[in-house]
């Protein structure tokens, strides 16, 4: 199924071009070959197996698109080990499938090669408890400036407990690391920085409480591209080498439901559309910091009241809404 996309409240970035997106989308009970191949007939292109599984689609109606087998396995060296690793792998490890950037008029063709691997037998998070399948959305920042990128991570950060109630992820997901949620501590220093923290202050303190990539969105991509002294400052060499930098916010929140045929890849896209349509509205963002520090004491036994309260701000400005 494939639904209206809506555009971003700045879909161009400060220097006056389209903001791209680049999308990652993990699924099962295909092979890597079998997806290419319905991605090429459904898009167009040629596809060839460029090293062991993996697989490239090029020249597609989105350009290049890879399938691989998302595991650190695939990257290993050769070995029997690893060949062993791999197949028993098959059973819990995702195919995934990674994009080109996209324009944002290209969404809907992706939409609609992804319902082509539905039909194909493709499976998603609600298919198996163990699965935990998600979309990866790599949204290019609108601005460079830590001012830039604050806006949208900050109302991220005061909507997340609310969207895991109203908009929620599969619950095959919630019980695995790769998607938790930001420490409360990390919201109040976010909102405690002022609107235009320097870039050392915002990587200091996002890092305090993230340095590793397992959350819900995922800024250390963002912070490597733009400001890889800081990042190296606070986090080390060693684990900055290991982040691919670019200027995106990766989204890693939203799921894969490839095998439901009422959903949409719009379905996710509407994640963060909700996350910018708030960040482009000062009021509504000064309104939940202060509603928020409001409701958070010392110490924060649940999060539940303060997602709650968050619903009804963004119910008064008809923003509060369900997944679907």
């Amino acid at each position: 199924m494939t639904l209206q996309f809506q555009k971003l409240p700045a879909p161009v970035t400060v220097q006056g071009a389209e903001r791209h997106i680049g999308v990652e989308v993990e699924f099962a009970d295909l092979t890597e070959e079998q997806a290419a191949k319905v991605l090429v007939e459904t898009l167009g292109g040629s596809a060839e197996c460029t090293v062991d599984n993996d697989w490239l689609v090029r020249g597609s109606e989105i350009g290049d698109i890879q399938v691989y087998l998302d595991t650190v396995y695939r990257t290993a060296e050769k070995s029997v080990l690893r060949d062993v690793g791999l197949k028993l792998g098959r059973e819990v490890i995702p195919v995934e499938l990674v994009t080109d950037p996209l324009a944002f008029d290209q969404l809907p063709v992706l939409d609609r090669a992804l319902n082509a691997l539905r039909d194909a037998g493709a499976k998603g998070s609600g298919d198996g408890w163990y699965y935990g399948f998600g979309v990866h959305l790599n949204i290019e920042v609108e601005g460079h400036s830590p001012a830039d990128v604050l806006r949208p991570l900050l109302a991220y950060a005061l909507i997340e407990d609310w969207m895991r109630v109203a908009l929620p992820i599969d619950p095959s997901r919630t019980v695995l690391p790769w998607t938790d949620p930001y420490p409360t501590a990390l919201v109040e220093e976010l909102i405690l920085l002022g609107v235009e923290p320097s870039a050392k202050s915002l990587v200091e303190t996002y890092t305090r409480h993230c340095a590793d990539r397992n959350r819900g969105l995922d800024m250390l991509p963002v912070m490597k591209a733009l400001w890889p002294t800081e990042l190296e400052e606070a986090i080390g060499a060693d684990k900055v080498s290991e982040i691919n930098g670019r200027p995106t916010y990766h989204f890693r929140l939203p799921d894969s439901r490839l095998d439901e045929e009422s959903w949409s890849l719009a379905d996710e896209w509407d994640r963060w559309l909700l996350v910018e349509q708030i960040a482009s509205r000062p009021q509504i963002v000064e309104e939940l910091a202060d509603a928020w520090l409001d409701s958070h004491g010392m110490i924060t036994l649940s999060r539940q009241p303060w997602a709650e309260r968050c619903g009804d701000i963004l119910a008064d400005y008809g923003l509060a809404r369900g997944a679907g």
